[in-house]
Parts: structure tokens; sequence; C-alpha cells
């Protein structure tokens, strides 16, 4: 294949990549051979009808990925609003989803920036440090703080942040979501979350998450899978100020019960369901129990109703 025009190779990769069941072959082809040219998917068009010959390793990675690696193993990089993120084995890679979670995070800080000049923002379980850096990135007036246990993905986090606009802004700690950040306990205006929830018997379908994203990553604990994000609830209950916000990602059937566990607690004003881009209800919202401010756009549960659902 690597001796072809890189037309013909894109098309025989294309035929290898969708006899496999990858999801999405074209596409998948085109960035495979677009990294090695170093070039964007965009100019890979251009190239195809200049004649281009197909790049070395071509072969290599069509079969890798044709094995089920995922895509953003082999191409060592991961989209998420607007920032390439350093992925590889040993973190989750951050999914299209999260990133309407990181949009309620990034709303609530900017809307704190607008009335105060400033925002504290937590992110715990940060994974590949996704969702700090896209509020540190978009909210610059932002501070933000991550929290990692794992030390892989902790390592992961380091070298995005390393990498990346507004990683300067954002203060990564190595330590347990439940316990960590002590010192900031009752000041902080946002805690976002993107939690391992899957119930232990709910092994993914798809090789790429179930064969390569970390279990630690994956896994919440208990019966439910809930276990660890009633200890990041926890958490935020003695994080935040009064009125601030809580926005934590969560399986489509775990609405409700995700609800009923920040609403367990007592320490906030009743939990709400936000939708992901696809309009399924991913995230539950919930404000610290005490004054909020009057200017908020998410401080009425009830006229976000159209959004909530109960599980399937």
């Amino acid at each position: 294949m690597t001796t072809a025009a890189l037309g013909p190779a894109l098309r025989e990769a294309t035929r290898v990549l969708a006899d496999a069941g990858v999801p999405s072959p074209r596409a998948d082809a085109e960035l495979l051979a677009a990294h090695l040219l170093g070039m964007t998917r965009g100019e890979l068009g251009a190239a195809v009808v200049l004649g281009r010959a197909a790049p070395d390793g071509l072969d290599e990675l069509v079969r890798r990925r044709a094995s089920r690696v995922p895509l953003q193993h082999l191409v060592g990089t991961a989209p998420f609003r607007g920032l390439e993120l350093a992925v590889g084995p040993g973190v989750f890679v951050p999914r299209p989803e999260t990133e309407q979670v990181a949009q309620v995070a990034v709303d609530a800080a900017a809307q704190t920036v607008a009335r105060t000049g400033a925002a504290l923002v937590v992110d715990l379980c940060t994974g590949s440090g996704a969702i700090a850096l896209a509020v540190a990135h978009e909210v610059p007036q932002a501070r933000v703080h991550a929290v990692e246990l794992d030390v892989q993905a902790h390592a992961w986090a380091a070298r995005n942040l390393a990498r990346s606009p507004g990683g300067a802004r954002v203060v990564l700690r190595r330590g347990d979501a439940r316990t960590a950040l002590r010192e900031l306990d009752g000041s902080v205006d946002v805690v976002v979350s993107n939690p391992p929830y899957v119930p232990p018997g709910a092994v993914p379908v798809d090789p790429e998450v179930a064969d390569h994203d970390p279990a630690v990553a994956l896994y919440g604990l208990g019966a439910d899978g809930l276990e660890v994000p009633r200890g990041v609830v926890r958490a935020a209950a003695r994080l935040l100020r009064p009125g601030g916000l809580l926005v934590m990602e969560h399986a489509e059937v775990q609405a409700v019960a995700a609800r009923e566990v920040v609403d367990a607690t007592g320490a906030f004003t009743p939990a709400w369901t936000e939708p992901d881009l696809t309009g399924r209800p991913r995230m539950v919202v919930a404000r610290r129990a005490g004054s909020a401010p009057a200017d908020d756009r998410h401080t009425d549960p009830g006229a976000r109703a159209d959004v909530e659902h109960s599980p399937s």
C-alpha cells in the first residue's frame, strides 16, 4: 500500500477498516495518512489530487487501527474544544460529549468573572486535563485547580498543561478527589468532574474503550457505578461557596440516580439534569445551598425541566 499513490491507498485503507468494523473508516484512513504526512485532513485532499504517494507506515497504522487500537493513540492526540491534547495508553481519551460538560463550567466561570473579575474552578478526576484546560483557555481570568489520583493519567495531564494554551493557569494536584484541596473549602465557584461511573458489570461494547481506556477511569465502583461520583459530590459540597455550581458527567441511564446522589447530601438546592450535544441526559448540575447570584442562568431547575429525563 505504501508504494501506491495516495488516492488508491486511502481507498484500500478504508476497505480494510470497514471490514474490521471501524465506525468511521474513511475518516480514520484520512486522519492516519494526514498524521504521517504532517498535514491537516483538509490539505490531504489536495495531496490526493496532485497524485502524491502514500506515506511510509500507513499499512502498519491501518493494521493497528483495524485491530481497534484507538485512533487517538495512533496519532498521539485528541481534539477537545479547540485544543489538541496528548493522549495514549494509561489515560482516558476525552469524548465529544464531555465538551458540553466543560461548556457548563465555562459559562458559570465566565458569569462569575463578569460579576467579580475572577473565578475559582476545580476539576476533580481531571484525567488528561481536558476540562481544566478548556476552562483556563476560554476564561483567562479563572484560576483552575485540577486533581488526578492515577499516576499515569496525572503524567499525561502534566504533559498537556506544559504544552497547551492556558496551562500555566492550572494548578495540578496528584491526590484523591474525595479529600484533596481542603485549603479551598468554601471558596470555590465551580466544581466540575467527569469521574468514572460505569457499573462493574457493564463492560463497554467498543473495543477501543473496553480494551484501551484504563479501568480506573471507567468503573465508578459500587453496585451502581456511582461510588466514586458520590465521593466527588461530597467533595464539591465542602469546596463550593454558597451559590457555587457543581456539574458532573454521568451515564445516560444514571440521570435520576445522579440527582438523588446530589440531593441526598442536603448541601445543594435541588439538582437538575443537562443534556449533551446529542440531547441525551449526561450531566447533573446543582447549586451549593446559600445565596445564589441573581443573574445566573442556572438558578431555576424548573426552567430546565425540558431536558430532565428518566433512565430508559
